[in-house]
């Protein structure tokens, strides 16, 4: 596993976005990420395991899926 642990964002205003998260390991990785958005904020839910995760597959990546804004 990489150092570097990175966010796939899926839907809503930020798709497609990779974003760094600001966890070591993948089991610190949180279940859902609040990002600030213009005057709100946007709600991300984890959408899956955790891909690339061996000592050779570069940059592991959580899926996140868009849940709301608020």
């Amino acid at each position: 596993m990489s150092d570097t642990i990175l966010g796939r964002l899926s839907g809503g205003p930020l798709d497609a976005q990779i974003i760094p998260l600001d966890a070591t390991t993948v089991d610190a990785v949180d279940d859902e990420l609040v990002l600030p958005w213009e005057q709100g904020q946007l709600i991300y839910r984890r959408a899956g395991d955790a891909e690339n995760t061996g000592p050779h597959d570069g940059p592991t990546t959580v899926p996140y899926r868009f849940d709301s804004a608020i």
